[in-house]
């Protein structure tokens, strides 16, 4: 199966679940949910968006392929729409691409990802678009985050890819044991910290991980505290998307470092590999922030 074979108007019903922040969903649903009822109407594709009192939101996509793609493609030209706003009154140089994450049971990974990478491989070159699998599955389930960044069409056509890939694998081998999907988390209450800024990072950071936050007046108790027990964990990350983690002269990284206390090693490149190998070390909740603040780069 091609995807010619699923533009051609394959008669498959088809479920795609993204992974959004509060503020793209907001602009999604729009004022007084006139966009989402447009795209809605327009696409013949059923739209559903979980609770709002969450840092992060599922919106999930059901229907025919053709009614899912037009909704997905409105999706995307809203969150292009949104950066061209953004950058009207923004001194940045580069505007950064559209960015998404689909949300996929992790029993499906290893087909989307094939032997030695060459799938996700091939995916990348023939769409254009920076393709990343989460080496971790979300809290408390058993899915796992796909990060999708580049123009709006190479997006759309990388997820088509993906959804022949995962409609192939379904059609060879039905999925083995029950999928727990993931469910975002209520925002905690406010935590009190010194200077304020990290509160809201390490909120949504700890939507995402198992380290139990608690609170004190002190801020974050056993937080951000350096005796936590150390740990490491490793992320392999594309080599196109590394200058962007990296900053100008290590800008970035060295704001992820501050921000989150870990240390974040990032191994040379290897002749032959298109990724490179990060290690963060540090405790649970110092990990748990710097994962997140390198996936929103």
């Amino acid at each position: 199966m091609d995807t010619g074979v699923i533009e051609g108007g394959l008669n498959v019903t088809l479920t795609i679940r993204l992974l959004m922040h509060g503020k793209e969903v907001g602009s999604i649903i729009g004022k007084k949910g006139e966009s989402v009822k447009k795209m809605r109407e327009e696409s013949g594709a059923r739209i559903n968006i979980s609770e709002g009192n969450c840092p992060e939101r599922i919106i999930t996509l059901a229907g025919p392929t053709n009614a899912i793609f037009k909704a997905f493609a409105m999706i995307i030209d809203k969150l292009e729409e949104d950066i061209s706003s953004s950058m009207t009154n923004s001194t940045a140089a580069s505007r950064p691409p559209v960015t998404l994450r689909l949300v996929v049971p992790a029993s499906q990974c290893g087909s989307l990802i094939g032997k030695g990478g060459c799938k996700i491989k091939e995916i990348r070159e023939s769409t254009g678009a920076q393709v990343q699998v989460a080496g971790d599955m979300l809290p408390n389930s058993t899915e796992r985050a796909i990060t999708i960044a580049g123009i709006p069409q190479s997006i759309i056509e990388c997820v088509k890819q993906i959804c022949v890939v995962m409609l192939e694998t379904l059609s060879q081998s039905p999925p083995k044991g029950v999928t727990i999907p993931y469910r975002p988390k209520p925002s905690s209450s406010p935590v009190i910290f010194a200077g304020g800024q990290l509160t809201k990072l390490h909120q949504l950071a700890m939507q995402q991980s198992h380290f139990p936050m608690t609170h004190g007046n002190t801020g974050f108790s056993a937080g951000l505290d350096a005796s936590a027990q150390t740990t490491s964990h490793e992320l392999t990350i594309p080599n196109d998307l590394i200058g962007c983690i990296i900053g100008r002269q290590g800008a970035k990284i060295n704001e992820i470092r501050q921000m989150s206390g870990a240390q974040i090693k990032i191994a040379n490149p290897v002749e032959g590999s298109t990724d490179r190998q990060v290690t963060i070390t540090g405790s649970a909740a110092s990990i748990s922030l710097a994962q997140y603040l390198i996936n929103v780069r």
